[in-house]
């Protein structure tokens, strides 16, 4: 285990959440397709249920898909602002089926500073362990979906949102073989 359990749990929803709209697709249409991401990603918590709710979970994408390929200063600036503008207060929390785990906002707090907070304190983690380079962009040439890399070894290169890695696996090999063949 690289980092703490619930910082794994939090980076991981924050890479679904980016992919969400990788390779020109919108997987948050609308407020159900938000729910079902949201169930899917065991996020507990108030609900609103709206239009503006969605487009403000639209805006934290963009803002977590801005800092997952940032530096290191830029990144730190990003967590700053996403946990002052939630107001942020860390404390010890235990609910449902999860163990203790930190959380920086209440239940009650909108959706996308409960969102953005825990993503945040996620990165934190990944900062302040100098280990930015595990937050990546595929390397397939025509996906730009992002990758969470924990391996043991920093190996993972391709997204899980699709076969990137086996496509390009392939296509190596048929460019090998053609190749050969010549």
């Amino acid at each position: 285990m690289l980092f703490a359990p619930d910082t794994e749990v939090a980076l991981r929803s924050a890479v679904n959440l980016i992919n969400t709209a990788a390779n020109d697709e919108e997987l948050l249409a609308t407020v159900e397709d938000l729910n079902s991401f949201l169930d899917a990603e065991e996020f507990t918590g108030s609900r609103v249920n709206s239009l503006d709710e969605l487009s403000s979970i639209k805006r934290l994408r963009s803002e977590l898909t801005a800092l997952w390929s940032s530096d290191e200063d830029t990144a730190a600036k990003s967590v700053n602002k996403l946990l002052a503008d939630a107001k942020a207060m860390p404390q010890l929390v235990k609910h449902d089926h999860w163990d203790w785990h930190l959380h920086a906002t209440t239940p009650e707090a909108p959706l996308a500073d409960r969102m953005g907070t825990e993503a945040a304190m996620a990165i934190i983690d990944v900062i302040r362990s100098k280990e930015m380079e595990r937050m990546r962009v595929c390397a397939a040439d025509d996906c730009d979906a992002v990758v969470l890399d924990l391996s043991r070894n920093r190996s993972k290169l391709y997204c899980d949102t699709g076969n990137c890695a086996n496509r390009t696996h392939v296509a190596a090999y048929r460019a090998r073989k053609a190749a050969e063949g010549e």
